[in-house]
């Protein structure tokens, strides 16, 4: 074990990436391994839970190795071990703790178990330092979620999505568009070249809550779309992508303005694989300066650090490390809805 330095090895393995980090002092990323699985689930048009576990397998040990090797350090160097437990596919979590487990045990290094969100918001803190109070805004293919920080490793959620998260919308509308999955970063080009010409809706943008809804804007997308099929009519896509994408980022930004104005803090953390829109980060910033909110300062992780990577794990075990929160056991377990209020009561992210 290294005396001089923290060295964290970070599994993340959630959904459909395998990645292997070695983070120092929980700011500079010595290595990050990523093997994607994109091309094998493109032809089903999302994610299929068994053939993401099986590449993970596959990948997992080369993986860390990998990492080792690019950030020419060797087990007996580590500090600890650190893996993603929740939430995500419970398949493919299992493949990461297995092998975070069996690090854990053969090398005698400690377990820290992490919060996959959490990792995402501490993502940030690879490139800036976190000032608190401030504000996360969560949005994912699985998430969407506004979480207030009042200090290092206290979460709370203020606003959460009723039902489809804001990547698992981008992605049902891009099967309507005949995107290849992940649709996200295409749909973001096209609207960029069209016209909100559709005016689709902006569900409870006018409600003073916090909370988000997506089907309704996904059902109108798609009903569109068909009526128009039905007609014989061509509709333009581009225009189609700008009108989707003008009501998503006036509904996530209409809400994280009002979060700001009731929640005074120092920092906006844009966090998850929507952190990398284009056209999010445009009007987020040009919100900001409309209601002379520029006090606040505006952090995107770049945009190798916006999807699933080892790193953001390593990052927030690092918080959890030097706030000496519980360790985990060989007995650890993955818990594919891991909320919050475990990172709260248990581990402290």
């Amino acid at each position: 074990m290294s005396l001089d330095r923290e060295l964290i090895l970070a599994i993340e393995s959630s959904c459909d990436e395998t990645s292997v980090a070695v983070i120092e002092d929980g700011k500079h990323i010595l290595s990050n391994i990523i093997a994607t699985q994109i091309n094998s689930h493109k032809r089903f048009g999302g994610v299929v839970p068994e053939v993401a576990s099986r590449h993970h397998v596959e990948a997992i040990t080369i993986c860390a190795q990998d990492a080792l090797d690019e950030a020419q350090v060797t087990y007996e160097d580590l500090t600890a071990v650190a893996v993603t437990m929740g939430p995500g596919l419970v398949g493919a979590l299992l493949i990461g703790i297995s092998a975070a487990k069996a690090i854990s045990f053969a090398h005698n290094l400690p377990l820290i178990p992490v919060n996959h969100m959490a990792g995402h918001i501490y993502a940030a803190n690879l490139v800036a330092d976190l000032q608190y109070p401030l504000l996360a805004l969560l949005v994912s293919g699985g998430h969407t979620e506004i979480v207030y920080m009042k200090a290092a490793g206290v979460f709370e959620i203020i606003g959460d999505t009723r039902d489809d998260a804001v990547g698992e919308a981008y992605d049902k509308i891009g099967r309507v568009l005949g995107v290849p999955y992940p649709a996200g970063k295409t749909i973001d080009t096209m609207a960029h070249q069209g016209q909100d010409t559709f005016n689709f809706p902006r569900a409870m943008l006018q409600e003073e809550n916090l909370d988000f809804s997506f089907s309704g804007l996904k059902s109108a997308f798609i009903n569109t779309v068909h009526h128009a099929d039905q007609k014989h009519e061509t509709l333009n896509k581009n225009d189609l992508a700008a009108s989707f994408q003008a009501s998503v980022t006036d509904i996530l930004v209409g809400k994280i303005i009002r979060a700001l104005k009731a929640y005074p803090v120092k920092q906006l953390v844009v966090a998850g694989g929507v952190a990398a829109n284009q056209g999010l980060r445009e009007q987020l910033q040009l919100a900001l300066q409309a209601e002379q909110l520029t006090d606040v300062t505006l952090i995107f992780p770049p945009l190798r650090l916006c999807g699933d990577n080892g790193a953001m794990i390593g990052a927030a075990a690092h918080v959890q490390w030097v706030k000496q929160q519980p360790l985990a056991g060989l007995d650890l377990n993955a818990d594919p809805s891991l909320s919050f209020d475990y990172a709260a009561d248990y581990s402290g992210l």
